[in-house]
This record gives structure tokens, C-alpha cells and sequence, in this order.
């Protein structure tokens, strides 16, 4: 089974960018998006073989999750426990017979850290989200999750120490994340490799892969025996993120 996730920046904006070409090379089983900033009755194309599951925010132009997926998933849940943060559109679960399949993209703290009062909230309700779905079935949680967990996953810590994405609060909210019995899919196969999925639109960031890895695929702990292997397409241009992809056995 092939995943990927991705967040676009714009879907309508990346259609224009190689989507489209990309979406259907990959022939994923599950494709997540996030940050769609349109709402569903916009879209303008079909993915035949695909059944779409939309969480438009309600502000327009802003946020948003979908998933495309080939398999019709026993339920689908829109928030956290089908409440939280439905209105930004940033979590949609989609229930299969052998795992829960979560697609998230998290608040950023934002320019001063205003809002990172609120990312501490939004963590520890996802966590207990997550552990909640845990004890039922495995769970696989993908998207931009919006933190650079370890300096290796960041060009530059030194500098950015307590800018939004890379706070000893995020990071140490991830830290629980994991010590809660999930594992990093990426960090856990390659622990030395240097990979980004992030690049500032400015100083020519991408071409100086001036980078952060801030998109993750985490599962369950129990579940790390079936992955065969979790990528990052950093070659794959159309948003300031790239894919990544989790293969399933």
C-alpha cells in the first residue's frame, strides 16, 4: 500500500504547478492533503477511482484537509473526536479494517509566537485524539505537523531556536508525542539522513535547500513492522512543501 502526503499551499494554485501529473504517476492507494484554501464546490477536476473526503474551513482561501482515497474507509471523522478545530478544516480520520488513517495539518505558532498558547492546546488534544484511536486499532498520522522535531531536522537551529516551527515547546510536545508509543517513520528508518520538506518562498531558500522536515509520517509503535519505507520527494516542485510517502506492507 503506497500513501502520500502533501501539503500544496493552494490546490487550485498546484494543479497549475504538475499535480495533476504527479497525483496520477503515483497511483497512491491514499493521497492527504493539507492547506487546500478552496472549499469543495470549487474544485474544477475528478480523480476517477477515487472516493474524496473534503474538511473546508470556513474561512475561504485558508487551511483545509482532504483525502483521496481508492478503498471506501469504514467511517470518516471530521476534527478532533469529530468536534475539535472542524471549523479551520485541519483533521480528517478515515477508519479501515486494519488501522485508523489520520490527516492533519497543524496551527502554526505564528510571527511572535501569538498563537502558541493555543498549538500547546491543539497538541495535547490531538495526543490524547490519537491514544484514544490507538487503543481500538493502530494508527497511521500524516501531515504538516509544523515542527522540526531534532536539529538534524532543521538547516539552521542554532538560529531559529524559538521561532514558530522550532520552540522547545513544540518540539517537547512531540517528544511526548512519540514517548506516548509512536515512532517518526522517516527518522526511525534513516536516523542520519538530512532530508527537508519546507523551504521558505524567499532568499532562494529551495535552491540553497535551505530546509526544514516539518511533514512526517508517525504511526503506532506496534505498527513499525509493516512499513517498508517512508520518503520525501524533495524533486517534486509546486508548493513550498514536497511530498512524502509512506509504503505499507
Amino acid at each position: 500500500m503506497k500513501i502520500i502526503s502533501w501539503n500544496v499551499n493552494g490546490l487550485r494554485a498546484a494543479m497549475t504547478k504538475g499535480f495533476d501529473a504527479y497525483f496520477r504517476e503515483m497511483d497512491a492507494d491514499i493521497f492527504a492533503i493539507q492547506e487546500t484554501k478552496m472549499q469543495q464546490h470549487q474544485k474544477t477536476w475528478s480523480f476517477p477511482g477515487y472516493n474524496e473526503y473534503w474538511s473546508d474551513a470556513f474561512k475561504k482561501g485558508y487551511s483545509g484537509t482532504l483525502v483521496y482515497t481508492k478503498k471506501v474507509p469504514l467511517s470518516v471523522v471530521y476534527g478532533i473526536h469529530g468536534e475539535g478545530y472542524s471549523d479551520e478544516g485541519r483533521v480528517i480520520t478515515l477508519e479501515f479494517s486494519d488501522f485508523y488513517f489520520v490527516n492533519c495539518y497543524v496551527p502554526n505558532a505564528k510571527r511572535g509566537l501569538e498563537r502558541l498558547a493555543e498549538r500547546m492546546d491543539f497538541e495535547d488534544q490531538m495526543r490524547d485524539y490519537l491514544l484514544h484511536l490507538d487503543q481500538k486499532k493502530p494508527v497511521v498520522y500524516t501531515g504538516d505537523l509544523n515542527v522540526a522535531h531534532q536539529p538534524i531536522d532543521i538547516k539552521n537551529p542554532e538560529t531559529n531556536r524559538q521561532n514558530p516551527g522550532f520552540t522547545d515547546q513544540e518540539r517537547a510536545k512531540f517528544t511526548k508525542l512519540l514517548a506516548a508509543g509512536f515512532v517518526d517513520t522517516f527518522r526511525a528508518l534513516y536516523p542520519d539522513q538530512i532530508k527537508y520538506t519546507w523551504w521558505s518562498y524567499q532568499f532562494q531558500a529551495r535552491a540553497r535547500n535551505i530546509g526544514w522536515r516539518i511533514d512526517y509520517f508517525v504511526v503506532s509503535k506496534r505498527y513499525l513492522p509493516q512499513i517498508i519505507d517512508s520518503e520525501i520527494h524533495e524533486q517534486i516542485l509546486g508548493s513550498d512543501h514536497c511530498p512524502i510517502v509512506l509504503t505499507l506492507k
